[in-house]
């Protein structure tokens, strides 16, 4: 995998649903990539759904809650939905004290108090 694209996080396409694995530090710059990507993809290949994989992400500042909020109301005006995977305790921390968790579904990583 390319450093760059480890940044903005890998995508792929599962029928109309964009799957984008964070990267281990989504701050300023791997959400703009992020961002920018996302928004192509959901523009070229009618995508439905976006779910952020947060498997590998330990740090997020509010560079990546915006990111997130940026696609929910673009997916939200399109008819479509966001939610989070795999959010570690951490990060799970921080989207609930920024109420993300209020408007977009946030799955906990199991085995480490999950929900």
């Amino acid at each position: 995998m390319k450093r760059n694209a480890e940044a903005q996080g890998e995508q792929k396409i599962m029928d109309k649903t964009l799957w984008i694995a964070v990267p281990k530090e989504l701050d300023h710059h791997s959400a703009e990539g992020i961002c920018r990507e996302a928004d192509r993809l959901v523009r070229q290949r009618d995508i439905r759904e976006i779910v952020f994989d947060f498997s590998d992400t330990v740090f997020c500042d509010s560079s990546g809650i915006g990111m997130l909020m940026g696609r929910y109301k673009i997916m939200k005006a399109l008819g479509g939905n966001v939610r989070a995977v795999q959010v570690q305790e951490r990060v799970g921390k921080i989207l609930m004290l920024s109420g993300v968790m209020k408007i977009i579904p946030v799955e906990k990583k199991r085995g480490g108090k999950a929900e």
